[in-house]
């Protein structure tokens, strides 16, 4: 039987992860100047939809954790999962490095190291084993720090990551974070060489979308498929199969098609923008934007438009 996940980027390094009967949700964040709209965030109606709800907190900076999280425990059904340096009195099952827990039939999780604060994450959800760094990194800032500096670094994020790549991972949520500035994607690149995710999806960019856009377009390679949600609320939907095959699908383009396949229909007749014959023409074979990304029709639209000379 396939298992199918659905995951949703909210904003920085806030991911939720939702089966039938469970959802797990990792540093959430709404962002400092609530960049993470109101018709975006997790509603609290939302969270009776599931059996289980699991809210994973890697540590205690403020933009891994928004407070809005503990207001959620009058749902009933929402459990804490934290790191075991959080402060005394945060609410929550405590996790140190090495630690595992058995959280439901669904869902068994393992604690590993981090460079920062508190621990990165490895979940083992419904079969398809799901990642999420916290504030593991190749912390470097190559214009500031000393050579010494760097290579202290760059050996702690080594030792950190060594027992995760003895690991099957399907699913990493991990850090390209531009405020490093020049090679900002060490930590991620040598994430992918060491543990080779099958899917690695950039987070920690704060309001910097393009950065992850970026990387996703230069950074897959033969073991991993690096795929970027850079607005705010995007989903990606992830099924496994019975041979171990992961399939994936993004429900919101799915619904953009349907949603344009309609329009598209309901303006096949007299109302219709463009003649069947005229459309044909501008989009044949011989046409060099037929590939493009640009918006060939509006810009057809305009030269249409443009006054006599």
């Amino acid at each position: 039987m396939e298992q199918n996940l659905l995951i949703t980027h909210y904003y920085h390094s806030g991911f939720s992860v939702a089966s039938k009967h469970t959802l797990a949700v990792f540093d959430y964040w709404r962002g400092e100047r609530g960049e993470l709209a109101p018709d975006r965030q997790i509603a609290p109606e939302k969270l009776a939809e599931y059996d289980n709800v699991f809210v994973f907190i890697s540590h205690e900076h403020i933009d891994h954790l928004d407070p809005v999280v503990f207001t959620w425990a009058d749902a009933g059904n929402v459990s804490y999962i934290v790191s075991s340096d959080m402060p005394v009195g945060t609410r929550g099952k405590r996790m140190a490095p090495g630690d595992t827990l058995k959280l439901s039939e669904e869902l068994t999780v393992t604690a590993f190291d981090s460079t920062d604060l508190g621990v990165s994450f490895l979940a083992d959800f419904c079969g398809i084993r799901v990642f999420h760094a916290g504030d593991l990194n190749f912390w470097h800032w190559r214009e500031e720090s000393t050579m010494q500096e760097i290579e202290e670094a760059d050996a702690e994020f080594r030792k950190a990551v060594q027992p995760i790549s003895k690991e099957q991972v399907d699913v990493a949520f991990f850090p390209v974070d531009p405020r490093q500035g020049t090679m900002y994607e060490a930590g991620a690149n040598y994430f992918i060489l060491a543990v080779k995710p099958r899917i690695l999806i950039p987070m920690h960019y704060f309001h910097r979308a393009d950065t992850a856009v970026d990387y996703a377009r230069t950074a897959s390679c033969r073991t991993t498929e690096v795929i970027a949600l850079p607005g705010y609320g995007d989903s990606l939907r992830i099924g496994m199969d019975e041979e171990g095959y992961l399939n994936v699908s993004f429900p919101s383009a799915d619904e953009a098609e349907k949603t344009e396949a309609a329009e598209e229909q309901e303006g096949s007749g007299a109302d219709s923008e463009l003649p069947l014959d005229e459309a044909e023409t501008m989009l044949s074979e011989d046409d060099p934007f037929l590939e493009s990304d640009l918006p060939v029709t509006s810009l057809a639209d305009e030269e249409n438009n443009d006054p006599p000379a």
